[in-house]
């Protein structure tokens, strides 16, 4: 089974940065992605990623977080620039046995315990 550890999330100010990263016991052949949840509301896709590279954003974040993997360290990055007070709310890790991506949650089976992140106005 695949386990993922996600860390990183900090309370940080509007228009500031951070990186999040997840350690997976493996990531070969898996789609890998960042999903958030907000208190109250459902969980969301925000970015994935490929084997091969390929990403997807959702609209929100295109252009403000970069997803990255690094196949040989088996890890997933999810860097967060000019932040919003938006974007705050538990961040997870998750991944899908298929090399597909989607930004759906519900086609993802495996998933970290989250990392939370705060951003202030």
């Amino acid at each position: 089974q695949v386990q993922l550890v996600e860390s990183g999330g900090d309370s940080v100010q509007a228009g500031g940065s951070l990186q999040l990263s997840c350690a997976a016991s493996r990531t070969s052949n898996l789609c890998m992605g960042w999903f958030r949840q907000a208190p109250g509301k459902e969980r969301e896709g925000v970015a994935t990623i490929r084997s091969d590279g390929t990403s997807m954003y959702a609209a929100s974040v295109k252009g403000r977080f970069a997803i990255t993997r690094d196949s040989a360290k088996d890890t997933l990055n999810l860097q967060m620039n000019s932040l919003r007070p938006e974007d705050s709310g538990k961040y997870y890790c998750a991944a899908r046995r298929y090399i597909l991506c989607t930004l759906t949650q519900t086609e993802f089976a495996i998933w970290g315990q989250g990392t939370q992140v705060t951003v202030s106005s």
